[in-house]
């Protein structure tokens, strides 16, 4: 049982998270639900409800209990290291509040585990993706439609969520987009021509009024379109081209990534592109060796040319 007090306090963190980081609801509800199994164990393990009092006196030796008890339980240690991760942001905020000092809690050593990295298609890959996702659909403003939402993530290099966050405003499109990323930041990214004659096509056979104040995807009966039905049309096209199950919309933005890296794009202007707050998160994208990585950054360094005086 978790006292009242807790409850409020898990609230209060929870409403910070989503109004400073800009947190999906999924996100919300996966931090919520590391806290509850936090909050659970110390209360069995210690036997009482545990209030602000209560958590503000949790140990070292509390945190490996807690730890064991959760990969005793099955979790792995990718889960484990996001609950930790969870249950350490939520003391910092809460004794910044309460005034009392969290070292126990953020001291805690989350657990090694090999982290996947993505994987992106390779430049004839995508492109077959590009073409099959377009003759696919029997309906042929579905296919003009799901080959634009695809042709955005591959050529702009947008996240899912961002492609069909669109409004009927951003008709006709320009050479570049306004987008509204994670956590509202904003950022510029160009349009290309393909991806700006692909959207073209799918609003001339669009069944359905495209206003500014709508938005600019449309599902089959009329609503705003949803990621599922886009994620259905590459699997269906994936199974057809052979390729993995990482060939996802998601692989497409890294796919971006990478092939404008391979093509001798900057490695900062693409983390612009991407709207990446770490330059470490952009490298992880791009599928490319360190050596590839090196290359790059001895041309774009200051001292580049200095380094054979």
């Amino acid at each position: 049982m978790i006292s009242e007090a807790a409850r409020d306090a898990l609230a209060g963190w929870l409403a910070s998270r989503k109004a400073l980081e800009g947190a999906s609801d999924h996100t919300i509800d996966a931090y919520a639900r590391d806290l509850r199994a936090f909050l659970g164990f110390m209360t069995a393990h210690h036997g009482e409800a545990q209030g602000l009092g209560a958590l503000a006196r949790v140990t070292t030796a509390d945190m490996r209990a807690f730890m064991a008890h959760e990969r005793g339980a099955g979790l792995g240690a990718r889960s484990l290291a996001r609950r930790l991760s969870a249950v350490r942001s939520f003391y910092r905020w809460l004794s910044e509040r309460e005034g009392f000092e969290p070292t126990a809690v953020l001291s805690a050593r989350s657990p090694r585990f090999t982290r996947k990295l993505p994987r992106p298609l390779s430049e004839e890959a995508a492109r077959d993706m590009l073409d099959l996702t377009a003759a696919q659909a029997p309906v042929p403003w579905i296919a003009a439609r799901d080959a634009a939402v695809i042709t955005l993530l591959y050529g702009c290099g947008l996240r899912i969520s961002e492609a069909l966050g669109l409004g009927g405003a951003a008709l006709p499109m320009a050479e570049v987009l306004r987008i509204t990323g994670k956590g509202g930041k904003e950022r510029i990214v160009p349009v290309i021509a393909p991806a700006r004659a692909a959207v073209a096509a799918y609003a001339r056979l669009c069944p359905f009024a495209i206003t500014p104040a709508g938005p600019l995807f449309f599902g089959a009966r009329g609503g705003a379109l949803g990621p599922r039905p886009v994620q259905k049309a590459m699997a269906r096209a994936r199974a057809q081209l052979g390729l993995p199950a990482s060939a996802t919309p998601h692989a497409l933005r890294h796919s971006f990534a990478t092939h404008l890296l391979n093509a001798g794009g900057d490695l900062r202007a693409i983390q612009e592109l991407l709207g990446h707050a770490s330059l470490s998160t952009t490298e992880a994208y791009t599928g490319v060796d360190t050596a590839r990585l090196m290359e790059v950054y001895a041309r774009a360094h200051p001292q580049g040319d200095d380094r054979d005086r």
